[in-house]
């Protein structure tokens, strides 16, 4: 019986660890398309990998720790678009192993932890499969809580216990310098741990280790940069920024919207009230309180996180794991269900696996259920209507600027290798590369503001530098009016040759409208084509050109590419 329980325990890890793993690597050995918002995480991994130090030579309103991994891997892999998804392969593996290790600090049944690994892999890791600071900042705090949770099985601080303290106020410290919200929220959620263990024991020198660990590692990262100017770019709700935390936005996005959050809340208040008898037996019972202040802090996180971090819209969807794992623990209390059994872990799998059918289902509706209705169309006002009207074909896609992946394609360059985009993109980039300035042209000043920072390192020319730069120009999160009134100045003086501008109507200001209305009245527009992006293609690139360097058959080739 002892053996077979060991080797059911050895079963449930290999399975957990395999999960993780296969499921962050299969994005690997595919060809994604261009997703976006990706070209910041490309340029400020470039950046680091040129050996540039955030705030010296660029400014940007969150700490570099988002940048770190990807950096790395630039060096290892080379500075493709491609080299990201390897980068966040890694990192959900990172997340998925630091999860699972909660789970074992907590002493779950094998068999709830196997099924939190199953609900974090399906509905948080598996969709990000491309980096962005929203995602890594959560993968910081999960190694830290996997430190602290660490120390927190033991009753004492034991010879080596203060090294896992430490290290979880390192990893907060890498969360909170990757995206201030979402750190800020695990530090307060590491603090209440360490606050019941502190009244518990009487004992104040863990929270002690951990808040120097915390501070310490903030002094060591943040001193050098002061003199960059960094006081005026690492936004913390002062001028020229403007804080996102709004208690009015957050009480009425969690009582208008956040369904999954009450009704996690709503099941864990009911067990509770079925299983709190005594307040003072509740309290000492040390696992089960650790167990409930970090479930509750979860879900507060991700109420305030949806709020303060609004893209993407479902970047809080880590409180999932973290509640289900929690409701099947309360519920293993009040019932006595033996989670571990081979029979509950199966009917559990099946669960999960229905219940998140949507997350893996298009896979295989894309290779196996192909729907092989054929509809035949006739035309209408310029819209195409289906002959048969049915589930599939009752309304119409009335946005023409759409365009399906089936016309999508690999540009023909080295850093967008095994990334697809429209083809209109590519055909854009290809003559953006091929123009007599571009190929001719030597150290070329070229303003970028679009999403294919990549021909940077294509062109290539080289990227501009200094503490008043800014990484990306989105209006009032990235650059601000001194950056605006700085670039208005540099066009004004026909500083750059070629200015590239994305123009998004339907985002406001994501780059600056002022900046394309000065390019209008100083430059030549050379080009324009669809930027990369889905699912609304509503945006364009635009190429304009600095009159100076206009000739005649300059002015051939950009007739010929407006036509």
């Amino acid at each position: 019986m002892i053996s077979d329980l060991k080797a059911m325990k050895r079963l449930i890890s290999i399975a957990e660890i395999t999960i993780i793993v296969v499921a962050a690597l299969i994005p690997v050995f595919t060809t994604l398309p261009y997703r976006i918002n990706i070209f910041l995480s490309w340029e400020g991994a470039y950046r680091l990998m040129q050996g540039e130090m955030p705030y010296k030579d660029f400014g940007m309103p969150v700490g570099y720790m988002y940048w770190v991994i990807p950096a790395v891997f630039f060096k290892f892999f080379g500075a493709q678009l491609f080299t990201l998804i390897k980068a966040q392969a890694f990192i959900n593996i990172i997340a998925g192993l630091s999860f699972r290790a909660i789970g074992r600090n907590l002493e779950l049944p094998y068999g709830i932890r196997f099924t939190g690994v199953l609900v974090f892999v399906l509905s948080y890791s598996f969709s990000n499969y491309w980096p962005w600071y929203n995602h890594t900042v959560i993968m910081y705090e999960l190694v830290a809580l996997a430190m602290l949770t660490a120390y927190l099985k033991t009753t004492v601080l034991k010879r080596f216990g203060w090294i896992w303290l430490a290290g979880a106020g390192v990893f907060t410290f890498f969360s909170f310098f990757t995206k201030q919200d979402g750190g800020g929220l695990a530090l307060l959620i590491c603090i209440a741990l360490l606050a019941y263990d502190l009244i518990q024991k009487k004992a104040w020198k863990p929270l002690a280790i951990y808040l120097t660990a915390f501070l310490a590692t903030g002094l060591i990262i943040i001193l050098p940069l002061l003199k960059y100017d960094f006081g005026y770019w690492f936004n913390h709700g002062q001028f020229p920024h403007s804080s996102r935390m709004s208690i009015t936005d957050i009480i009425k996005e969690f009582l208008l919207q956040s369904q999954w959050i009450k009704f996690y809340l709503f099941l864990i208040a009911v067990l509770l009230i079925a299983i709190i008898r005594q307040w003072k037996s509740f309290w000492n019972d040390r696992p089960l309180v650790l167990f409930t202040l970090l479930s509750l802090g979860i879900l507060a996180q991700a109420a305030i996180f949806q709020v303060t971090s609004y893209v993407p819209l479902d970047n809080n969807i880590f409180f999932h794991s973290f509640s289900v794992i929690y409701i099947l623990y309360l519920i293993g209390l009040i019932t006595k269900i033996n989670f571990n059994q081979p029979k509950v872990i199966i009917i559990t799998t099946l669960g999960i696996l229905l219940t998140w059918s949507h997350i893996y289902f298009r896979y295989i509706e894309r290779f196996l259920l192909k729907n092989n209705k054929e509809y035949t169309y006739e035309a209408h006002e310029g819209y195409n209507y289906a002959t048969v009207v049915d589930r599939n074909t009752y309304m119409i896609e009335l946005d023409t600027t759409e365009i399906p992946l089936s016309e999508w394609r690999v540009p023909n360059l080295k850093s967008f290798e095994k990334i697809m985009v429209p083809n209109s993109t590519a055909d854009g980039i290809e003559r953006f590369m091929n123009m007599d300035l571009v190929k001719n042209g030597k150290d070329l000043k070229v303003l970028n503001m679009t999403e294919l920072t990549p021909l940077a390192a294509e062109v290539p020319f080289a990227l501009e530098t200094g503490s008043h730069y800014p990484l990306w120009f989105h209006k009032g999160v990235g650059m601000f009016e001194r950056e605006t009134n700085m670039f208005i100045q540099r066009i004004e003086d026909d500083y750059y040759d070629i200015v590239l501008y994305e123009y998004i109507p339907y985002l406001n200001n994501f780059y600056p409208y002022i900046l394309r209305e000065k390019l209008q009245e100083k430059y030549k527009l050379a080009d324009r084509f669809v930027a990369p992006r889905k699912p609304t293609q509503h945006a364009w690139v635009e190429v304009y050109i600095n009159p100076k360097h206009i000739t005649d058959s300059t002015n051939n080739e950009v007739l010929e590419n407006n036509e």
